[in-house]
């Protein structure tokens, strides 16, 4: 017998409810077979779609904030009155529909025409915009610019050999095998040519000539622009050691890194992780899912221990030790011979793949070539422009003045670059919009999602709240008695909330 889809939730509101029955502040109901979700803010009644345009989270479950909503997944953020993807890393609209009032009865019945974003006009928008990167930070600049209305030229400039992906699926559900490869792209590649970007793929700018305006590749091709951002991201960490040329030898950053480890999972035994922390475990979750078996060695005592520490770095070990990967900590790989990898302590794994995550580095070359400040990152100001006018940088490259913090930083989070690809872009047309939104990702494994806000490089306390062991669990990072991040197993809305509150006590 087929699998028969389960029927919409909720009311029928197009037969109407009673306002009695919509007495909090959301309602999930349904129109024929549309999810909707009725949202009060204030004095009015919104209808929107029910689900995010990111990885289709349950909107009813998460957090209303004036004229916005927030999605409990990913923190995603949609204007209620438009449907606008207003904040990453969902990047399309929900749909919205009419609410109509009649007497003391709420019918929707059918939708809005989709209401175009809000555009502030630049009095003096440039002509040409050239864009380094074809990451998170570079994508979303290019889409924002097109969602702007900006009419100029785009110009996008990729060393990848594939489209703007959606990369945190790259170490998750894809490497897992339950998301397909059409999945994977930010956009259809005919959305670069029906928008008007002029994506160029395996092109390496190589000079910035910052007082021509132009910048030249490895081609010899010089392309001038009025305003530049560089989102040239960052690279993967390669072990100086003997080995790590060899094809069963793979670090993971790109379509091109996951498709080949999955090409070797194909029958493979047994893999070695190099590195205990997100990629590297992510990967791990994702090979036992292929049924690989998987040692992982790192240099940590825990994993983790330094973003999420010691409590939380115990749990995450021994979720892994469950789904029998087996770790050997306080170690690290000096040679990979064959398929043979030596460890410093004397042993040696067999392997069939190796897979090396011990952390990632900023691309700055460019950057510092051009002359540009530099401290651990490209220095950007509230703006996101970096030392020389009408250049801006956003992503893991850049270090920004954090609000929060009361710090500069740098991270290195596809929803921060995202995020700040968005800014950039408004900024890179005159709207002078300061970044400051609160860093934020996530980390998946196996059944269990670790949600992250804040940035916390030290603490000196970390209050827990409920049981860590039971994933049901909320962890403040604290200096002098000040909240800096918050960390979280299935406490979506609680971490919403506290999101909102690091916003809102930047504004005080």
């Amino acid at each position: 017998m087929a699998d028969q889809q389960a029927p919409p939730a909720g009311p029928d509101l197009s037969k109407g409810i009673p306002l009695s029955e919509f007495a909090g502040e959301m309602l999930l109901g349904h129109v024929g077979d549309d999810e909707i979700v009725l949202v009060r803010s204030g004095s009015e009644i919104f209808a929107i779609g029910a689900h995010c345009s990111h990885y289709h989270g349950p909107l009813a479950e998460g957090l209303v904030t004036g004229e916005g909503i927030r999605c409990p997944w990913h923190h995603a953020c949609f204007d209620l009155r438009t449907g606008e993807a207003t904040r990453a890393p969902a990047l399309s609209p929900v749909a919205v529909w009419k609410v109509e009032l009649e007497g003391e009865r709420v019918f929707v019945r059918e939708k809005r025409e989709q209401p175009k974003p809000q555009v502030k006009r630049a009095t003096d928008a440039p002509g040409k915009i050239v864009i380094v990167g074809g990451g998170a930070a570079g994508f979303a600049a290019a889409e924002m610019l097109r969602r702007q209305d900006y009419r100029g030229s785009v110009v996008m400039l990729s060393t990848e050999a594939a489209a703007p992906v959606d990369r945190p699926n790259l170490s998750k559900d894809y490497l897992a095998g339950s998301a397909p490869e059409d999945w994977l792209p930010l956009r259809p590649d005919d959305f670069y040519t029906e928008a008007k970007i002029d994506l160029r793929l395996n092109t390496e700018v190589t000079s910035i000539d910052t007082n021509a305006r132009h910048v030249v590749t490895s081609g010899g091709e010089t392309i001038p622009y009025d305003r530049l951002l560089l989102a040239t991201g960052a690279e993967p960490v390669r072990l100086p050691i003997p080995g790590m040329d060899q094809p069963h030898v793979h670090v993971l950053r790109s379509l091109a890194d996951s498709r080949a480890i999955i090409a070797l999972a194909d029958g493979a035994r047994r893999a070695v992780v190099i590195g205990a922390s997100f990629i590297g475990l992510e990967a791990a979750a994702s090979l036992r899912a292929r049924n690989v078996e998987v040692h992982v060695v790192g240099l940590e005592q825990r994993p983790m221990e330094r973003v999420l520490g010691p409590e939380m770095g115990d749990f995450v070990r021994a979720l892994h030790e469950e789904h029998g990967v087996i770790f050997h900590l306080g170690d690290t790989v000096t040679a990979i011979d064959g398929k043979r990898a030596t460890l410093k302590s004397g042993g040696a794994i067999e392997a069939d793949i190796v897979v090396v995550g011990v952390g990632v580095r900023p691309r700055l070359g460019l950057a510092e070539k051009a002359g540009l400040a530099i401290d651990r990152g490209v220095t950007v100001d509230a703006y996101l422009e970096t030392s020389v006018p009408g250049i801006y940088a956003a992503g893991d490259i850049a270090r920004w003045p954090d609000p929060h913090s009361r710090e500069n930083i740098r991270v290195e989070h596809w929803v921060v670059a995202e995020r700040q690809g968005q800014t950039a872009a408004r900024n890179m047309l005159g709207q002078r919009e300061p970044f400051d939104a609160v860093p934020f990702f996530w980390s998946q494994h196996y059944d269990v999602p670790i949600n992250y806000v804040g940035h916390a490089e030290k603490w000196d306390e970390i209050a827990v709240d409920g049981n860590i062991a039971a994933k049901d669990c909320l962890l403040r990072y604290k200096r002098n008695g000040r909240v800096l991040a918050v960390s979280s197993i299935y406490r979506d809305v609680a971490s919403l909330e506290a999101e909102l509150a690091m916003e809102n006590a930047q504004s005080r």
